[in-house]
């Protein structure tokens, strides 16, 4: 379920607040070879099945920035902000790659709030780790600490 923050306040109260997970999805070779194209990062790991299933994972298997840039679709899964007059993503921190993403895996994302301050003016800077699990994983797919200002 999305959380709801409508203020500052609220997001300042946040902290260490589970924000729960979202729905699974599935990381498609599909993906993984137009993500390739946009990048142009064609290494056979990713795009050669023949070639990736003799590899070292058995298998093509998802760019790791692929992987990272799925926190900008989880994020609105896990928040909401409502009376919000701006918001912008600000970077990340301690971004690392776990465990690599087979294609076909299916993943989700789990967030949590780690950290809020105040920021001049009406804004507040949020943290938000969001763990990109794979299912039937033992370690994750990506870690990385999302950091949001957010003017109301």
């Amino acid at each position: 379920m999305t959380q709801l923050f409508d203020s500052v306040a609220g997001v300042l109260a946040a902290v260490g607040r589970d924000l729960g997970v979202t729905e699974w999805m599935t990381l498609t070779q599909e993906r993984i070879n137009r993500f390739a194209d946009a990048t142009d990062d064609h290494q056979w790991i990713h795009v050669d099945e023949a070639r990736a299933a003799e590899g070292p994972f058995g298998g093509c298997v998802a760019h790791g920035y692929l992987t990272l840039s799925l926190a900008n679709k989880f994020l609105p899964e896990l928040v909401a902000y409502e009376g919000l007059k701006m918001g912008v993503n600000y970077g990340c921190e301690r971004v690392r790659f776990p465990a690599p993403v087979r294609a076909g895996s299916r993943i989700r994302g789990r967030g949590e709030v780690v950290a809020a301050e105040k920021v001049k003016g009406d804004g507040v800077q949020v943290i938000i780790r969001i763990t990109v699990e794979i299912e039937g994983g033992d370690k994750p797919a990506c870690v990385v600490d999302t950091i949001s200002r957010l003017y109301f």
